[in-house]
């Protein structure tokens, strides 16, 4: 009898070895995450040791919602993407016939002027994204943090657009109809067309300028966010708060 008591003991030894070894393991996952997520980060200060599992997720999040921001900040600026060569938003395929011919009968300075007031549009549509970004962050579990960890440069962003890129397009579908409409898109598409129209032989085109500038414009935040987690692991003391300095601080010189 006393064996057969001994058998369930064990059992439960055995179990406990198993649940402190898997919390042990996640500890030290959240604890490396702090220590060794970005490499100017030194790992021998003594403030590291009171950093918590919940201060290191906290930071990481509050760098991505930094950096997130500071990307809707950037393109959603008066130039942000028309003026930017790497997000630039060229006219649709649809209207590459329009702009060979109206090019060609010294018209194009009209679709120059409609490829501006396009790039203009995602200009204005693009800070309605900031909350969408906030919330996703908001929402990210541990598992969610160790994945975006141990992924490749541009987990963070593969995160994201896994996430966002059908309720972000859905929010920022009004957005852009109004800045279209701001930006004199529809006008100067109609005086395009109405002159390409009036050229003989001409086929008819059409061109759906809001899906276009929805997806152009999501486009254009996923390349920086991408460019800014890059440099979110390579230097988060850059992002100067308390709890990144806590975190982060004590940056190798």
């Amino acid at each position: 009898m006393k064996k057969l008591a001994l058998l369930p003991l064990s059992a439960a030894c055995l179990l406990l070895s198993s649940c402190q070894t898997t919390t042990q393991t996640l500890s030290s996952d959240l604890a490396q995450l702090g220590n060794t997520l970005f490499s100017n980060v030194n790992t021998g200060s003594a403030a590291s040791a009171l950093v918590s599992n919940q201060d290191i997720a906290a930071a990481f999040k509050q760098a991505l919602t930094i950096g997130t921001g500071d990307v809707v900040q950037q393109l959603g600026t008066h130039g942000g993407f028309n003026l930017d060569p790497k997000v630039h938003i060229p006219l649709p395929n649809s209207l590459a016939k329009v702009q060979n011919v109206m090019g060609a009968a010294g018209l194009g300075f009209m679709l120059d002027d409609l490829e501006t007031r396009v790039n203009r549009a995602a200009e204005i549509a693009t800070p309605h994204a900031k909350e969408l970004f906030v919330n996703a962050i908001s929402e990210m579990t541990f598992d969610d943090v160790l994945a975006i960890y141990k992924g490749p440069q541009d987990s963070a962003t593969s995160f994201f657009k896994s996430k966002m890129s059908a309720p972000l397009a859905a929010k920022m579908q009004p957005f852009v109809n109004q800045a279209i409409s701001e930006a004199g898109v529809i006008q100067s598409y109609d005086n395009v067309i109405s002159r390409y129209q009036n050229i003989p032989f001409m086929p008819d085109v059409k061109a759906d300028l809001t899906s276009y500038v929805v997806d152009q414009g999501i486009e254009g935040i996923f390349f920086y966010l991408a460019e800014e987690e890059k440099q979110i692991r390579q230097d988060p003391v850059r992002q100067t708060t308390d709890l990144l300095k806590k975190v982060f601080g004590n940056q190798t010189k």
